[in-house]
């Protein structure tokens, strides 16, 4: 093995090789395991949300494969209708062309070029991140067997009357001129006004006061609304007011949906415009008045003098034409909810329009019911709460888009617009009996991408095809997912696999939650917090981190904030840290919280644990190749016999961590077994047998098999979540403990062993005892290469028994001297003393300190803690300080006061103790 760990010589070697010797693909042999990915958009690249979602997956799926279960681990990529077509659009517009120049069929034609030459990013990402996916499987949803199920599935829908054309409020983005889904609108609060407008009374007594935040819809109102419980205008419902500028009368109206302490408690329903307005006017059977184009320019509902204006034209229209007629009551500046497209940033318009819809309520009821009667299981457990609000209030599913890119609907229309909808246009004119010279126009819209997703549990593995993959891996095993897309992605995959393969799609619902920074701040490119995680694999400089940060930001001006920020963060870039540091980072922090802080301080601390775990990997070749290790006569040391306990307990709580879907423990029991029991211990107590002279030949033996089979047991243990290192390490360490497999991939996982608790107590003991004796010479000072000798007082026939057992330990580890109990009547010398249960342990102090220079060393501490101290009790007891600063700060100084006067205790006390043997008191 190399001096040196260094991932990069061995990452992509090592990937390549897997992928070349199909170590991927299920075996087909034992129990079907698999785990469909949730689709990356092709356009993307990793982030850190894949990343971490990833490595869940992979390391389940690589474990599961230890297990010998049949697994499969399906990739594939999602066509992102939206961003797929504008990263296309973009290149048109810097050509100085649209996509209307090229015509529809031209500009799909350029996307899937586009496609072939570019989407395979987030792919070649994914094999720098190990991910073990099954690549001879690789599927796209607008490949041809997936499209042929999209169709498939409308045309069923449509059939059974579960899919309707209808005229609906949906959220329209007015620069990309589509539909959008909920998940793709940014909803952030932003700075606005509240305009409070008077409204006359038909009757003239009088005006109501509304307050709005959108002025220009109150051209579309088609009521005024209030509470039925609020008595200021109970006695106003029913009558009406005029409208202003509009010249039409509206009613006033009383519903629930009303908020009395928002404004004057009088709101302008405009239910073409407005969600919740939209709810109302339905309940009250108030007319829609559709103000916009798709532009969002208003259009002739609106009166002559507004038409044709930009809505926020039309905004400072209406209010200075308010203002001249004196019905401004006051304008306020104002917090407001603003939602915006995530692609296109722009305000995104509800507007009435024609579009497809699923009908929801028959899907969403045995999908309910597979959730409640235990078919499908939520971990954490709470999720399903989550579940459960969004399935009892769900609504029909607008699944139309106005995109190229996409799967086309599949529905003709006539020359008198009757649909006809079918798998193709000659199958609709076969079933329909329509002549060949009956124009038929295909409808243009697309279908929403979550519509190809709900179908890819099944689509991915065949279906409408009945194929032995699909018999054998479906239903999946696992759904790693974040809880963001529970209701968009997992409620609609469980209804449309109920309804078309009669059983639920994955049996479990791992919901993870989702990485931020390390202060808990959502990562965005506006915020200048994004980590690339290939940056952190490979490591990145710091100008060029600057220039990747500041690149392509929707508000340049936040740019050099950023840049600022980032060389606060990363004077120096960012190292490099190797993928199994990046991956195990992510275990441990794979709770079952819902925000999970990436701190890079803790990568950091993961790529020493590599280190640690290559050097460990050293000596034991280094102490065992060139031996006999095959059976033979073997005398197991006390050490050999612990360290197989702790690995069996460690084992077992690996076990328990990766079946519960706690990574976190998995990791944290695999992590303080290798660096403190196996590395800090193990192999330290190993050398006092390998490299004694008075230690039998069959007891070296043992010591070399434990070491060997130690570590090449751990190593598999460690692989799902380290999968490089362990490899690489493995490849030397396999053949010498009996294995000449090809890969530690297909090595089974370890069996836990037996524990034994009578040997972990007797080694306990002796552990103990040594760090008893450790602390004692960090405590004075005493450097560790110095020897000493140790007493004993109060030690019972049990702790001597320990104490013949682990001699050799005791005064090897602890770099002891002379090690004796006190005889009968010997009286105990001025000592540094430890406690171990009843057994003193005596550390005599004459002649092995300078007792001036130890007094003059440890005044000179207590003096600088005191003043410390002084220094955080005068700011706590400043009451400006205690009642203005953060919580967590005054909480801070509060807890150092205890620790400096902790500190200053154990340091008075040493003080004493050396002043008496200076004394020889």
């Amino acid at each position: 093995m190399d001096k040196t760990y260094s991932p990069r010589d061995i990452e992509q070697r090592l990937y390549a090789r897997w992928e070349s010797e199909q170590r991927f693909r299920p075996s087909g042999r034992g129990r079907p395991y698999s785990i469909v990915i949730p689709p990356p958009n092709v356009t993307g690249t990793l982030h850190m949300g894949h990343a971490f979602q990833d490595t869940i997956m992979d390391a389940l799926t690589r474990y599961h494969r230890m297990l010998g279960d049949d697994t499969l681990w399906q990739p594939g990529t999602d066509h992102a209708g939206i961003a797929t077509q504008m990263v296309v659009e973009r290149q048109l517009n810097a050509e100085g062309k649209t996509r209307h120049d090229l015509g529809r069929e031209a500009f799909v034609e350029r996307v899937w070029r586009w496609k072939e030459e570019s989407g395979g990013t987030i792919a070649r990402q994914m094999r720098r991140l190990g991910a073990s996916v099954d690549w001879s499987r690789d599927r796209f949803t607008m490949d041809e067997g997936l499209s042929r199920a999209v169709t498939e599935t409308f045309v069923r829908l449509h059939a059974e009357g579960l899919i309707y054309r209808g005229k609906r409020l949906v959220n329209w983005d007015p620069v990309l001129h589509t539909a959008l889904s909920d998940l793709e609108v940014l909803s952030e609060p932003e700075s606005g006004h509240l305009w409070h407008l008077r409204y006359p009374l038909v009757d003239g007594d009088g005006a109501l006061i509304v307050a709005t935040t959108r002025p220009e819809t109150m051209l579309g109102d088609t009521a005024v609304a209030v509470h039925p419980d609020d008595e200021r205008y109970r006695h106003l419902v029913g009558k009406r007011v005029r409208l202003p500028l509009a010249d039409r009368d509206i009613p006033i109206i009383a519903d629930e949906f009303v908020d009395r302490a928002f404004g004057s408690g009088c709101v302008k329903i405009t239910p073409a415009h407005d969600f919740n307005d939209y709810e109302v006017g339905q309940r009250h059977g108030l007319p829609l008045v559709n103000l916009f184009d798709r532009d969002a320019v208003l259009n002739d509902a609106a009166p002559p003098a507004y038409r044709g204006l930009d809505r926020f034209e039309a905004r400072q229209r209406v209010v200075a034409d308010l203002e001249a007629l004196g019905l401004v009551d006051k304008i306020e500046p104002h917090t407001l909810t603003v939602p915006r497209g995530d692609r296109s940033n722009a305000i995104i318009e509800p507007w009435l329009t024609d579009q497809w819809y699923v009908r929801i309520e028959p899907l969403a009821k045995p999908a309910l019911e597979a959730v409640e009667r235990g078919r499908i299981r939520f971990v954490p457990e709470n999720w399903d709460r989550t579940y459960y609000e969004w399935m009892r209030n769900i609504k029909d599913w607008c699944i139309s888009r106005q995109l190229w890119w996409g799967h086309r609907i599949p529905a003709w229309y006539g020359p008198d617009e009757r649909i006809y909808v079918g798998r193709s246009e000659s199958e609709v004119r076969a079933r329909h009996g329509l002549a060949p010279a009956l124009p038929l126009r295909q409808d243009e819209d697309v279908l929403d991408t979550w519509f190809s997703s709900a179908l890819w549990p099944f689509s991915t593995l065949g279906w409408p095809d009945a194929t032995a993959e699909l018999k054998k891996f479906y239903p999946t095993s696992v759904l790693v997912t974040g809880f963001d897309i529970i209701f968009f992605w997992v409620a609609r995959m469980i209804m449309f696999g109920l309804k078309f393969m009669g059983e639920v799609p994955f049996r479990e619902v791992y919901v993870h939650g989702l990485i931020r920074d390390a202060e808990g701040q959502k990562m965005s490119k506006s915020k200048g917090n994004v980590l690339d995680p290939l940056d952190l694999i490979d490591g990145i400089g710091l100008e060029e981190l600057v220039a990747k940060r500041t690149a392509g930001l929707m508000q340049p001006h936040l740019a050099k904030g950023i840049e600022k920020a980032t060389r606060k963060q990363f004077p120096d870039g960012i190292a490099a840290y190797g993928t199994d540091a990046l991956r195990f980072t992510f275990c441990s922090l794979a709770t079952l919280s819902r925000d999970i802080r990436f701190d890079v301080g803790r990568i950091e601390g993961y790529r020493n644990f590599c280190n640690k775990l290559w050097n460990a990997a050293r000596f034991v070749l280094l102490s065992v190749e060139g031996h006999d290790l095959g059976p033979g006569e073997e005398q197991p040391s006390l050490a050999d016999r612990w360290v197989r306990s702790r690995l069996a307990a460690a084992l077992q709580a690996t076990v328990a961590g990766l079946g519960s879907y706690r990574l976190d423990l998995a990791s944290q029991a695999l992590y303080e077994f290798t660096w403190y029991e196996f590395c800090d211990w193990y192999l330290e107590l190993s050398k006092a047998v390998l490299q004694s002279d008075t230690s039998p030949e069959p007891e070296k033996r043992a010591a070399r098999r434990t070491l060997i089979q130690t570590l090449e047991t751990l190593l598999r243990a460690l692989h799902p979540l380290m999968p490089f290192i362990t490899e690489e390490i493995w490849q030397r360490v396999g053949p010498l403990a009996g294995r000449d497999g090809p890969s530690i991939m297909v090595e089974p996982w370890p069996a836990a062993g037996a524990r034994d608790a009578a040997v972990d107590a007797e080694m306990r003991w002796i552990m103990d005892f040594i760090l008893a004796v450790r602390q004692i010479r960090g405590e004075m000072d005493i450097a560790p290469s110095r020897r000493f000798d140790v007493l004993l007082a109060g030690a019972a026939a049990g702790d001597l028994a320990r104490l013949e057992r682990g001699r050799r330990w005791i005064e090897r580890l602890a770099n002891l001297g002379a090690l004796r109990p006190l005889a009968a009547g010997e009286p105990e010398p001025e000592s540094a003393v430890a406690m171990l249960g009843e057994l003193r342990i005596l550390v005599p102090m004459a002649g092995l300190i300078d007792v001036a220079a130890e007094v003059a060393r440890l005044d000179k501490r207590i003096a600088k803690l005191r003043q410390d101290l002084a220094k955080t009790e005068a700011k706590l007891g400043n009451a400006s300080f205690v009642a203005n600063a953060p919580a967590a700060v005054v909480e801070q100084e509060r807890q150092r006061v205890q620790d400096f006067g902790r500190e200053l205790a154990g340091l008075e006390t040493q003080l004493a103790r050396v002043r008496r043997l200076g004394s020889g008191a």
